[in-house]
This record gives C-alpha cells, sequence and structure tokens, in this order.
C-alpha cells in the first residue's frame, strides 16, 4: 500500500503523484475484491456481502497506512536540504511497522461499520467481537496490509531503480554528444584554417577574403552552433556560409544548389548536422578533381520521416577510399545513434547518374518546429 524509496521524487509533478496514489488504490481494490471471492468460497455468506466489506476494509486500511506513511516520510524529512518533497516519501521500516498495525486494525474497523452502515448488518469489529473474532480480525487485516505493503514496495523499489537506470543512460548520451560535438567544431576550423596557410603563400589577396569569409562565418553560426537542435532554415544558413567561405579559396570550381521547401523550414534537426557531410564532399568529392563540381543540398518529406540528401559530382566513394571512415562521417552516424537510436539512419552511395559523385542520405524523424525551452527543462531527442 506504499511506495518505495523514490530518489527522484522532488521531480515528480504533483499530477504523477496524484496519478499513482489513486492507482495504488485501485490495485488496493483489486486485491480486496480476490480476498472477498476466496470468503465467499469458503464461508457461508452472500457474494454481494463479501464484496462490500472486503472493499470498505480495504480501502479504509490502505487510505490510513498510505496517508500515515505521507505525513511520516514529510514529517521526518522536514529538516532536509530543498525540503521534505525533495526526499523520497518513505520513512523507513521504523515508522512503517506501526503504521501498518495501527492503520490495519483502525481501517479494519472503520471499513467494518461503513459495510454495516451500508448493508444494515451488524457484524463485530475488532473493539465489540470475542478472542476468537479478534484473532480472526488481526488476520484478515494485518496479514493483507503487510504483505500488500510489502508488494507495493518492492515493485516501486523496482521501477524507481529503472528510471534512475533510464536517467543515467540518457545523461551519458548527452555527455556524448556534447563531446562529439565539441570535438566537431574544431575539426572543420582546423580544417578551414590549414587551407588558409595554404592559400596565403599562392594568392595573398584571396587569403584575405576568406579570412574575411572564415571571420563572418563563425560570428554568424557561433550562436548556432552551440543550440542542441534549430530550424533546418538555420541548418541551410550556416551551409550558404560554408559553402561562401570555400568559393573564396576554389573559385569556379565549386557552385551549390539548396533545394529546402517553405513546408519543411521550420522543422527541428540537431545543429550543425549536414556540415561534416558538406566539408566531406568538398575535400573528398570536389578537390581531388580539376574541373569544376557542383554541390546539391536537398530536403524532402517522406511519411514522417526527413530525408536530407547532400550530393556532389566528385569522386564517388570508390574512388575516395577515405570517405567511410573519414571523422566527419563517423561523427554523423554517432550523433544520429546517439540522439535516435535505430530510428534514424545514415548511409553514402554512389551516384548512379552521368553526373557522377556520392550522395550522402540521413533520414529522421520529422520534428515539429523548434521552441526554445525553459532554464533547467529537460532537452528530449526530437
Amino acid at each position: 500500500m506504499t511506495p518505495a524509496t523514490d530518489p527522484t521524487a522532488a521531480s515528480v509533478p504533483d499530477e504523477a503523484r496524484l496519478r499513482r496514489f489513486a492507482w495504488r488504490g485501485l490495485r488496493t481494490a483489486g486485491f480486496a475484491l480476490v480476498i472477498a471471492v476466496c470468503l465467499w468460497l469458503l464461508f457461508p455468506q452472500s457474494l454481494l456481502s463479501s464484496v462490500v466489506y472486503s472493499l470498505c476494509i480495504a480501502l479504509s486500511c490502505w487510505l490510513l497506512i498510505d496517508g500515515t506513511r505521507i505525513l511520516a516520510a514529510l514529517w521526518s524529512h522536514r529538516d532536509a536540504a530543498g525540503g521534505p518533497w525533495s526526499q523520497a516519501l518513505w520513512p523507513g521500516w521504523g515508522w512503517m511497522v506501526p503504521i501498518v498495525l495501527g492503520g490495519a486494525v483502525l481501517g479494519y474497523t472503520i471499513g467494518n461499520e461503513l459495510a454495516n452502515a451500508l448493508l444494515g448488518l451488524h457484524e463485530p469489529g475488532p473493539f465489540n467481537a470475542n478472542g476468537r473474532q479478534v484473532f480472526s480480525v488481526l488476520v484478515l487485516a494485518v496479514l493483507p496490509a503487510v504483505v500488500i505493503t510489502y508488494v507495493f514496495h518492492t515493485r516501486e523499489t523496482l521501477a524507481n531503480q529503472l528510471a534512475l537506470v533510464r536517467l543515467a543512460e540518457r545523461q551519458a548520451a548527452e555527455q556524448q554528444l556534447k563531446l562529439l560535438e565539441s570535438q566537431l567544431e574544431p575539426h572543420m576550423l582546423f580544417n578551414t584554417l590549414a587551407n588558409l596557410r595554404a592559400l596565403i603563400a599562392v594568392d595573398a589577396g584571396r587569403a584575405q577574403a576568406m579570412l574575411d569569409r572564415l571571420i563572418a562565418f563563425l560570428r554568424a553560426s557561433l550562436a548556432g552552433s552551440r543550440q542542441r537542435v534549430h530550424p533546418l532554415e538555420a541548418e541551410f544558413e550556416r551551409l550558404r556560409d560554408y559553402i561562401a567561405l570555400m568559393q573564396v579559396r576554389m573559385g569556379d570550381r565549386l557552385t551549390a544548389v539548396f533545394e529546402l521547401p517553405a513546408e519543411l523550414a521550420a522543422a527541428d534537426v540537431p545543429s550543425l548536422l549536414l556540415q561534416p557531410l558538406v566539408e566531406n564532399s568538398v575535400k573528398h568529392g570536389l578537390e581531388p578533381m580539376v574541373g569544376p563540381g557542383r554541390i546539391e543540398v536537398s530536403a524532402a518529406r517522406e511519411g514522417r520521416m526527413l530525408v536530407l540528401r547532400v550530393r556532389d559530382t566528385g569522386a564517388g566513394p570508390a574512388d575516395a577510399p577515405a570517405r567511410p571512415g573519414s571523422f566527419g562521417l563517423s561523427h554523423v552516424r554517432e550523433r544520429l545513434a546517439t540522439l535516435y537510436g535505430d530510428v534514424a539512419s545514415f548511409e553514402l552511395t554512389a551516384a548512379t547518374d552521368a553526373a557522377g559523385g556520392a550522395i550522402a542520405t540521413v533520414r529522421l524523424p520529422l520534428a515539429e518546429p523548434h521552441v526554445p525551452r525553459r532554464p533547467g527543462a529537460e532537452v528530449s531527442p526530437p
């Protein structure tokens, strides 16, 4: 009839507490019906009488034991940091033994009198019965109360432990994601600075223009890169900034096409998800070629999935062995696995048309438009 120690009690909303309280009452009523059927089969009495007495007595015992348990827990944790609600609503077995015994006897008395009033009978209670009847009362009231309390306590202990395990897994996944993101951003920056260094010796004017583009790109993307998710439109804007930066170095050899349907512009996506794919296309697809090349970035909806594609007309995967295991691609796979598990997917395939090249395809659940969350609120994967 009582919940287990709940290490996350402080974060449980009042509505959830009420639901759990009501659910314990329903389960208590279920136990009472089972007892009623057993009494009806063992003793010469009507089924209606057995059901009414069992329900009245069981629910009275539950209300007394569960209510007193909550009050005792609040009292015993009154001086705890963060207030009593920050502690588990379980006062310990030192409190629970007298609570269960006293609640069972008093609950039996109240429930018995209530059932007498409903049925117009005069069944004796623990305070107006002979010794044999008192013993029967103790067996029929205290024993089920102890068993049910232990069952509820054990079940909720297991449930709370499972909740803590899931919380720890989610926190570990979030920490892993933060590590991946912190590694990804310096990787892009180092690549750009290496290209800038090489360009300084060849064309100082273009190097200066590239440096200006880099400053503008970093200024524009700094805020967005620190967000877990942002609108797909913002993702495309960061890609346009990056392509403009690369065009300073590559000139007419690099052109880009962006296709973003208006109805998908506000869809949430992990920030900087596509940038390593575009970077991969430039480095391993277009740079090895002498002639001009094109990068196409598109978004489409397929049922409840968002499909993002980055296609280049450069060297295909078979001609660029570094692609499948490159830094950026592995990070895309790990970020998708961390955020979505098996729901999302990523694949890199060779283009089959005359233009050649490679196609990187990301499939992930289509999320609702981004809404800023209040500080401290839990951020779940889209």
